[in-house]
């Protein structure tokens, strides 16, 4: 589970794997609970700091899913209405959580 942002300050770092089997590390900024789904807001993570300064990261909105067995997955969203309408609810959320 998600730890609240105001609780710890250490990053909550998933690692993820795209559909060619590269595996890429991701801070999670925020978690939101949308009716019955669950969306993730994360941004890819560096080691090195001059790294992530270099980088131009963009928000990536992904959607918690589980299988047959209850086990969670974070999966891209299709549906381009539904991502933007999540995607700007993150946006919102995370703007007013860093500008005050």
């Amino acid at each position: 589970m998600p730890k609240n942002f105001d609780n710890d300050m250490a990053a909550d770092l998933y690692t993820l794997v795209d559909e060619d089997g590269v595996e890429q590390q991701f801070e999670m900024l925020d978690v939101m609970d949308v009716g019955d789904d669950r969306y993730y807001a994360l941004v890819p993570y560096y080691d090195d700091p001059t790294k992530e300064l270099e980088a131009d990261s963009e928000l990536v909105v992904l959607k918690s899913e589980y299988d047959k067995n209850g086990d969670e997955s974070l999966v891209s969203i299709d549906d381009d209405a539904e991502y933007e309408r999540i995607g700007n609810m993150f946006l919102d959320r995370l703007n007013q959580l860093y500008d005050g």
